[in-house]
This record gives structure tokens, sequence and C-alpha cells, in this order.
């Protein structure tokens, strides 16, 4: 496989991790209980509806390149490193998974910012920077979160 392939097979495993990441948010802010249910309910929806704002731009973006948006549950399941939550988390262990895959985001982001800068796709470089910050932004919330918990 050439850089090119690489860098578009990194693209869409981006994107498919992004929108694993969204569902898993979502699925959190549906089923989270407990003694701080309010705050972690809305906590989860705000993730969730801040990732879903842009993942239309991010599919945009791959499309910018020719690419098409992984879109069928099998292709995002296949190329996502994010994973499926467990059936049965306690709020406390959604907020951490959640933050292990906040921080993975980042790393995605941070990687594929410095690929696509060195393709000279500085208009995508500038929309992962962002998405390296927005979910920078989700980890100290998250993490926050989970000092008021053990606190």
């Amino acid at each position: 496989m050439d850089d090119d392939q690489q860098y578009y097979l990194g693209l869409r495993s981006a994107f498919a991790s992004e929108y694993a990441f969204l569902i898993k948010a979502q699925r959190f802010h549906w089923n989270v209980e407990g003694r701080h249910f309010y705050s972690d309910h809305g906590l989860f929806q705000t993730i969730y509806e801040e990732v879903q704002e842009i993942i239309d731009d991010f599919a945009e973006n791959l499309r910018k390149l020719q690419l098409f948006a992984p879109a069928s549950l099998g292709e995002l399941s296949m190329l996502s490193m994010i994973s499926d939550a467990s059936d049965g988390l306690v709020a406390e262990e959604m907020l951490q998974v959640l933050l292990d895959d906040s921080d993975k985001m980042v790393s995605i982001f941070r990687m594929m910012f410095e690929i696509a800068e060195e393709h000279g796709d500085h208009g995508l470089s500038n929309f992962l920077a962002d998405r390296q910050d927005a979910h920078a932004k989700h980890s100290w919330m998250l993490r926050s979160s989970l000092k008021v918990l053990s606190g």
C-alpha cells in the first residue's frame, strides 16, 4: 500500500472512529443512571451533540479528496479504532471509557493532522486540528467529572 492509500485509509478510519465515539456518547447519554445522573446525562449530551454537529463536515472533507465516507454499520465497525462499550456500566465507568476514547481521538487527530500537512491538505488539516482541540476539551470535562465523583 502506497503513502496515499495509507493516508486515505487513515482518514476513513478517523471518520469511522469519530462516528463510533458519537454513538457511544449518545448511548451513555440514554443509559446513564446514578447519583450524578443530571450532570452526567447533560455532559454526555453536550459531547455527542458537538460531534454530531461536525460529522457531515467530516464526510464532506473526505469527499473533497474523492473518498467515500464509510456509511454502513459493518464498514464503520471494521474501520473504527473505538470499540463498543459493554452493557451494564455504571456512570463512573462510562465517564472513564469515554475519557479514554476521547484521549484516543486526540491522538488520532494529531497524527492525521501531521499527515494532512505533509500532503498539503491545509483546509483538511485545519479541520483535523479543530477536532483535536474539541476532543481535548471533551477529555478535560470528562476528567474533571471523574475527579468530582472520586473526590
